[in-house]
């Protein structure tokens, strides 16, 4: 087993920046890949700590820790699964066995899922909209350190991160509500591009004459 990464100690000076073209590069040409494209292999046990660890180093304002990991593995997806698809026949009870194996086979789309749960304190002097905008950095950072080890992933919620059965299975707690699951395994084919912003349309710079 290779040695595990190493992180710097609390309080020691840090660069302040990393120049990387290799980063660069995958940051223009970042995709999610769609769950039904994924297989297997995902990442081992030290491979999903050190993409869970990296994606914890987010900007966080007071050091909240505005979220939590919940990972589903092996037959665990399917267990969870068999939750799903109880929660879909509630909210859909005409619908035929087909769909409803369908929804209950979502997470075994990809060998690894990974719920980032975001857990907001109200109470905090940090503005709860900033712990908010940590959680969806946690994902995004999911995403690119999966890259970077070599799997394809993608952040979705879908409708089960809403159904209150779904969210009692997880065993949250008031006020926490999911940020996002992350789909971690290997791309059966390449994602096609997608449409990207027209940057004039959405850069302005104050004080500039319209």
């Amino acid at each position: 087993m290779a040695d595990s990464p190493k992180y710097p100690e609390l309080g020691r000076v840090v660069p302040s920046a990393y120049p990387s073209e290799a980063t660069r590069a995958m940051l223009r040409r970042r995709r999610s890949t769609p769950a039904d494209l994924l297989t297997g292999p995902g990442p081992d046990a030290p491979q999903l700590q050190d993409i869970l660890t990296i994606a914890a180093r987010v900007p966080d304002h007071r050091r909240v820790v505005p979220f939590r990991f919940i990972i589903f593995e092996g037959d665990a997806r399917a267990r969870f699964g068999a939750v799903l698809k109880e929660a879909y026949l509630a909210n859909e009870p005409g619908a035929d066995e087909a769909r409803a194996d369908c929804e209950g086979n979502r997470f075994l789309r990809a060998p690894v899922v990974v719920a980032v749960i975001s857990k907001t304190n109200p109470d905090h002097r940090t503005p709860e909209w900033e712990q908010v905008l940590t959680a969806g950095a946690v994902c995004q950072n999911m995403l690119l350190a999966a890259s970077a080890y070599g799997f394809a992933a993608q952040w979705l919620t879908e409708w089960y991160a809403y159904d209150d059965k779904a969210l009692a299975a997880l065993g949250l707690e008031p006020g926490e509500k999911v940020a996002g699951y992350v789909y971690i395994g290997t791309a059966q084919e390449g994602p096609k591009e997608r449409g990207r912003p027209e940057m004039s349309a959405i850069i302005s710079r104050w004080g500039d004459k319209k």
